[in-house]
């Protein structure tokens, strides 16, 4: 099926040039002449007819090429903070593809020139809130057209710019729009979707990086291994539970730490023979439970990866050519439903994961609970001083705040548009959310691996350590060194969540 997610993620890190094949530009024009031809004597919306509620108004043949800019211009009023340029590269792909697909009508040189500025690196300013999600993200999209006719502002390499003095820098001319090429560009899915592709990408990073926290935790207190085994896991038959379970294990191997079952508490043994057993039989469910809690996102993020790889290869916008039986379709492909409800899913499990981590850091800082390390990790005087205190602060709020983020976008619909998008899909909202839910996974995982690194130093077991536990302490410790006086510590949580978000 047409681009694979991971296809796209080589043209987003700008590894591979953007090209269009011959079959793409062969559809387009088709589209585009079948188009032209079939709307001479029809009325046809978006073409010759007004917009939304005002689509019964009829246009002039003489006004018809103003409506598209004036569409475009009356929409551009996005605000809140400006996409990254990363974000709004994702979102031009994923607007390039699906009209690439030959079934909106537009002409060729709309695909031609977002083309042309994704390899001149340069990125129509898109603001992250305007859009419903229901005529697709149109105050979004309408800003990138704003960019492709060479108006408002644009990005590149960082820096902002008047669109028409970098066009002009580059040599590079607007888009001259034609026919319905204004609403074309602006009546789809393409914002919510790129920003949920990239969602998809942080997700799936953060999932392994939770794991690999989860399983040195397990190591460096010396946990039993039967709660990650196969036999265990494999007796429930959740695919994700069992993928993370058998990830655990694979980290895990040559650690000379984890202990098994049997030879403690399932022979005779000083261990199995007290009457009161020193230890915990069974750990606490943040470190036992973690195939259980984690099973359920890698399950989710897999469902995530179908739809956002379906919704970059649909044509989404309204209405729709096709070729094959000379017509044109009038619907709703534009809603944006699908992406809202994986966002809405996929914001919910990495706020559970936010959770576990928050939780397993608690387990370190607390001594009464983990009966192995100092309060707070703290290596010099109690009372003096305060160990990675502090830190926890951060990581319990930040966590509470995801907690609240991750209410749904999904089923708050609220009727606009005079009525005529009586019910909309707010996805990308629900994307935005997500992303800042992201966020704040990666900084409660970085104060995580800090406290890790903490602990390991505190038992003095490196050397016990398995080979991809040894390999994570000595990254962290790259860029974090061990803490014992009380110094600030804000700029190495922010070095190390650089590290884990390029990961």
């Amino acid at each position: 099926m047409g681009l694979k997610l991971t296809e796209l993620k080589s043209f987003i890190d700008k590894k591979q040039h953007v090209v269009l094949t011959a079959e793409q530009l062969t559809n387009v024009n088709a589209s585009y002449e079948f188009l032209k031809k079939f709307a001479s004597n029809k009325v046809i919306y978006g073409i010759n007819t007004g917009f939304g509620p005002m689509a019964q108004y009829k246009i002039s043949d003489d006004h018809l090429s103003q409506l598209q800019y004036n569409l475009i211009r009356s929409h551009s009023n996005g605000t809140g903070k400006p996409l990254t340029e990363i974000q709004v590269r994702t979102v031009m792909l994923c607007r390039l593809n699906t009209l690439s697909l030959g079934k909106s009508g537009i002409s060729p040189g709309v695909v031609e020139k977002i083309t042309e500025f994704l390899n001149a690196e340069i990125y129509p300013e898109i603001f992250e809130h305007g859009g419903v999600g229901a005529s697709g993200d149109l105050v979004q999209l309408a800003h990138l057209a704003l960019g492709l006719i060479g108006e408002g502002f644009a990005y590149h390499k960082g820096k902002r710019y008047k669109t028409a003095e970098i066009l002009s820098e580059k040599g590079i001319q607007p888009l001259e729009l034609k026919l319905r090429d204004g609403l074309a560009i602006i009546n789809g899915t393409s914002c919510m979707t790129g920003v949920g592709v990239l969602n998809y990408f942080h997700s799936k990073n953060l999932l392994n990086l939770s794991i690999a926290a989860s399983s040195i935790l397990n190591e460096i207190i010396s946990s039993y291994d039967d709660s990650f085994s196969a036999e265990l896991n494999n007796a429930k038959l959740h695919h994700g539970q069992q993928e993370v379970a058998k990830e655990m294990r694979n980290f895990l191997k040559g650690s000379k730490l984890i202990r098994k079952r049997e030879e403690f508490l399932f022979s005779d043994t000083e261990e199995s023979r007290q009457s009161v057993f020193r230890e915990k039989v069974q750990e606490y469910y943040s470190i036992r439970c973690v195939p259980q809690i984690l099973g359920p996102v890698w399950d989710t993020l897999q469902d995530s990866y179908k739809i956002l790889e379906q919704e970059i290869n649909s044509a989404n916008d309204n209405p729709i050519v096709d070729l094959e039986t000379q017509n044109v379709y009038h619907g709703g492909n534009f809603h944006g439903d699908y992406i809202s409800l994986e966002m809405d899913k996929m914001k919910i499990v990495i706020t559970k994961l936010t959770m576990l981590a928050e939780r397993q850091i608690n387990y370190m800082m607390n001594a009464k609970m983990n009966e192995k390390f100092p309060p707070f990790l703290n290596k010099k005087t109690l009372g003096l001083n305060f160990g990675l205190q502090g830190m926890q602060f951060t990581a319990t709020s930040t966590t509470a705040e995801n907690q609240t983020l991750s209410n749904p976008m999904y089923v708050h619909s609220i009727t606009n548009n005079n009525d005529n998008q009586d019910i909309v899909s707010m996805g990308m909202n629900a994307a935005i959310i997500t992303d800042r839910v992201i966020e704040n996974a990666y900084q409660v995982l970085a104060i995580e691996f800090i406290a890790i690194c903490q602990a390991i130093d505190i038992l003095e077991v490196t050397t016990n350590l398995s080979t991809e536990s040894k390999k994570w302490y000595d990254a962290v410790r790259q860029l974090v060194p061990v803490c014992e006086d009380d110094v600030p510590q804000f700029e190495q949580i922010i070095n190390l969540i650089g590290y884990l978000r390029t990961i």
